[in-house]
């Protein structure tokens, strides 16, 4: 499994969604190659994401809001 964690630079929860899937992963007892990445927003619209932090799971995002983008 690929986990890919995408935040905006001003995203403060960086942290937090760190312990939160490795926790996640040690509950559910599986490995994950986990990616962390600050990105631009014109980089967010590109990737079709929805928020900051933005988490995809082989590729799917985990949020399904319809709006593109950091907001």
């Amino acid at each position: 499994m690929k986990m890919e964690c995408y935040m905006s630079s001003g995203c403060g929860s960086e942290l937090a969604v760190r312990r939160n899937i490795e926790a996640a992963l040690k509950l559910e007892g599986v490995s994950a190659e986990t990616v962390f990445r600050r990105i631009t927003e014109d980089e967010a619209m590109a990737l079709g994401l929805r928020g900051s932090p933005s988490v995809l799971i082989d590729g799917k995002d985990v949020d399904l809001r319809e709006i593109p983008g950091f907001s």
